[in-house]
């Protein structure tokens, strides 16, 4: 292979950093309006009345919308008005939505809108919500629309219910010798993405109705706007320039809805409705928090016997993308272990928080944190070192998934290779610390990690490939770039399968939905898997034109000719042939006859094998591949403050094929640096009525990058053989086991158990206060 594995630059790279690239809110055009939304300072409340009088009377102020008439959206249970009307169930949501000629009219008219409430009981956590005694934030739940496979319980704050049932769990816990039982906890936090969500819409005097979106999810839109306005859905265009980060919060669709009604109260014209920093983080949808609770059971050398877990998903106000999160939270329920005998409960709980959206991992983060803190606690009991006792029961092939998917090589990776390249990296001391000084303690903590991407089973992808005159190739595929290098990796996948020089593709980085084939959602580490396959699927189609076409000009058998290096050429006479040039517009003879034409290759990818789960038991196969990885986090521990440094970050994954070395370097680095950010200090802090007060990054404070660690990656290659090439994803994994081994090193340093997020030096303080009081 010539071009898979090398670090070739980003197609997007120049563009980014000479500041050509083009956003969302880059639309200044004189001629659009401004959306500005109004929002809850109340997170629990019944609307008594929305006075818009004086917002109207704001000169350029040209419409102001309110919920009563609107619709009810959400992805699989339709549960939230675009506008809240009659009740508002977190602090920040969108009660009216105003459009003027210009941000700064939009705004002072906005600050106009009077909303009189009557406050409601406030929901803190999924823990309180599933209280026989709480407030029920949707009175009538089973009674709105929802998609097959969502489960909501009457009468209760749970939305969805999600059962693994594996072997018989009162066996394993006779079979059990010894027992932890561990509470974990993780409040709500953000994506926190560079660029906030914005999007434009206008509706055009045909009915055509276009909308540009910074999202991850361009043809979701589409779909969805379709199904929510009875809008023929071939009237709709969605347009996604380069997205500045979205890590999942981007494939939610929330503002896309707004653009829209802004643009149909304004007779269609082009209106821009762009976040505030502030809103992005309190209206938008957010990351995912999770109470938990795990128990563990094994022999008294260390095999695993049983797990019964339970999980509460905090869905905040409405379900929107957490049915899906708790799904996926209960399908990889143990992380990647062999466990014979499962019992997982998994819920979707209302709260009145802000609902979530995918965050990078999908669930997987959170669901190890808890899973992976339990195994430090059991390994701790059974005096057994925590690295050993992850070798001892990692998941292997022929071994079954919580969902009672028969593994091999290719569907799981090599765990036990991940472990034991690591323990040579980071030279493994058993975890134990090392006294730095009187006061500073050195500990290393590890965890393992594995993720499937639980997405749609008849998920789609698609490419175009069109053959310009000089025999150039332009590549089309609806993968949005959302700066993981897809597309870059898509050149590349074609550049080896035709054998030729990379540079001579070009890749359309934007995405329109009228003229760009579907990928179903940028998101699930599953865009090199979908869209390499389409892509290498219309490499086919056009090898298949080409060799027909050089057969005719050549005057021999296609089953002889070769594709290399841009040339049609006869395999046992390389020098005879044609370069694409002079076949890619077809071929003219010298008497002027032509034979073919453009050469136009398509492809097309929809996922195979893939099943529902079982209602009782969670059987089923939820997606094509478990991606697996361990991890460590080495931190130095002041034990007097409880302020600590990470001193090195390191991750061991298998990749099945790295396909561009510095971009997939890149990914696992940036996840991270992200799961270090989101463990140690992002949280959303809610004061007693359920109000956000950190909503500005100065109080909520991403890492700096300063503050970084060492950085080390390795990479194991298993191939998974339905991918282009075995590759494998790459995005997430890094972040997967990083709060889990953090909170693993800290626990050992601190001297106490550290089961609740963030791991502020607050935290471990009360923490091991609290375990000192309860030991007097």
């Amino acid at each position: 292979m010539e071009i898979i594995g090398k670090s070739v630059i980003r197609r997007e790279a120049l563009d980014k950093v000479r500041g050509r690239a083009v956003y969302t809110s880059d639309d200044t055009s004189s001629s659009v309006l401004h959306a500005k939304i109004v929002t809850s300072t109340f997170a629990h409340a019944n609307i008594i009345a929305v006075d818009v009088e004086k917002a109207s009377a704001v000169p350029g102020v040209l419409a102001v919308i309110t919920g009563e008439q609107l619709p009810l959206t959400g992805e699989e249970i339709r549960d939230r008005r675009p506008l809240a009307a009659d009740k508002v169930r977190y602090y920040g949501e969108a009660v009216a939505l105003l459009v003027a000629d210009n941000p700064h009219t939009a705004a002072k008219a906005a600050a106009l809108v009077h909303v009189e409430y009557e406050p409601l009981p406030v929901v803190h956590s999924p823990t309180d919500a599933i209280r026989k005694d709480a407030p029920l934030i949707h009175e009538n739940v089973d009674e709105y629309e929802r998609e097959e496979g969502a489960d909501p319980i009457t009468f209760t704050n749970i939305n969805n219910y999600t059962k693994i049932r594996k072997g018989n769990i009162e066996a394993g816990w006779r079979e059990s010798e010894v027992t932890v039982e561990a509470s974990v906890s993780i409040p709500p936090s953000d994506h926190a993405a560079m660029e906030t969500r914005a999007a434009t819409a206008e509706i055009m005097e045909n009915g055509e109705i276009h909308i540009t979106s910074s999202s991850q999810a361009p043809f979701m839109i589409k779909r969805l706007l379709s199904t929510y306005f009875d809008i023929d859905v071939g009237k709709i265009i969605v347009n996604t320039p380069f997205v500045g980060g979205g890590y999942g919060g981007k494939a939610s669709v929330q503002q896309e809805i707004l653009a829209y009604l802004a643009a149909k109260a304004v007779d269609g014209r082009k209106v821009k409705l762009e976040y505030s920093r502030e809103q992005d983080l309190t209206t938008a949808p957010c990351h995912v928090g999770l109470d938990a609770t795990i128990k563990l059971g094994s022999t008294k050398e260390g095999c695993l016997k049983a797990a019964e877990i339970v999980y509460l998903f905090d869905s905040g106000a409405y379900s929107d993308k957490a049915v899906h999160l708790s799904r996926a939270g209960a399908v990889d329920c143990t992380g990647p272990y062999d466990i014979e005998h499962i019992w997982c409960d998994s819920y979707s709980v209302y709260t009145n928080h802000p609902y979530p959206a995918p965050y990078r991992g999908f669930a997987h983060s959170e669901v190890l944190f808890a899973f992976e803190r339990a195994m430090n606690m059991l390994a701790e009991k059974l005096e057994i070192d925590p690295l050993e006792f992850r070798l001892k029961n990692a998941i292997l092939p022929g071994h079954t998934t919580p969902t009672q998917v028969v593994l091999n090589r290719s569907t799981v990776g090599d765990l036990p290779e991940c472990l034991r390249r690591l323990k040579k990296m980071i030279h493994w001391d058993g975890g134990k610390p090392t006294r730095i000084n009187e006061r500073t303690v050195r500990v290393k903590g590890i965890s393992c990690a594995w993720k499937n991407s639980t997405i749609p089973p008849d998920s789609i992808s698609g490419a175009i490939l069109t053959f310009n005159e000089d025999g150039s190739i332009n590549l089309i595929s609806g993968v949005v770039e959302i700066g993981t290098a897809t597309k870059t990796v898509l050149a590349q996948i074609l550049a080896e399968k035709l054998q030729m020089d990379v540079g001579n593709i070009h890749v359309k980085m934007t995405v329109d939905t009228q003229t760009t084939p579907e990928h179903w959602k940028t998101v699930a580490s599953r865009g090199t898997l979908m869209a390499g396959r389409a892509v290498l699927a219309a490499a086919d189609d056009a090898i298949v034109q080409l060799k027909n076409a050089a057969a005719c000009v050549l005057r021999v058998s296609k089953d002889d000719l070769v594709v290399a290096n841009s040339r049609v050429f006869v395999r046992e006479e390389p020098e005879r042939g044609l370069d694409f040039k002079e076949i890619a517009y077809g071929y003219q003879y010298p008497n002027g006859n032509a034979v073919g034409g453009q050469i136009i290759g398509r492809g097309t990818y929809i996922q195979r094998n893939m099943t529902h789960l079982d209602k009782e038991t969670g059987a089923g196969r939820p997606g094509p591949e478990w991606a697996v990885s361990a991890q460590c986090i080495e931190i130095e521990l002041d034990q007097r403050d409880f302020t600590y440094k990470v001193v090195r970050a390191v991750c061991v994954l298998d990749a099945g094929r790295v396909l561009n070395e510095k971009a997939a370097w890149g990914q696992v680095t940036g996840a991270m640096s992200m799961g270090l950010a989101f463990a140690g200090r992002e949280t959303f802090v809610f004061d007693e009525k359920g109000r956000m007060m950190n909503p500005q990054l100065r109080t909520y404070r991403p890492m700096h990058y300063k503050e970084n660690p060492r950085y080390l990656v390795d990479f194991v290659e298993t191939p998974h053989l339905e991918a282009p090439y075995g590759a494998r994803g790459v995005g997430e994994q890094g972040l997967l086991g990083v709060p889990a081994a953090l909170a693993n090193a800290l626990s050992v340093a601190a001297g106490t158990a550290l089961n609740r997020l963030p791991l502020t030096p607050e935290t471990i303080w009360r923490a091991k206060a609290k375990e000192e009081a309860s030991n007097r």
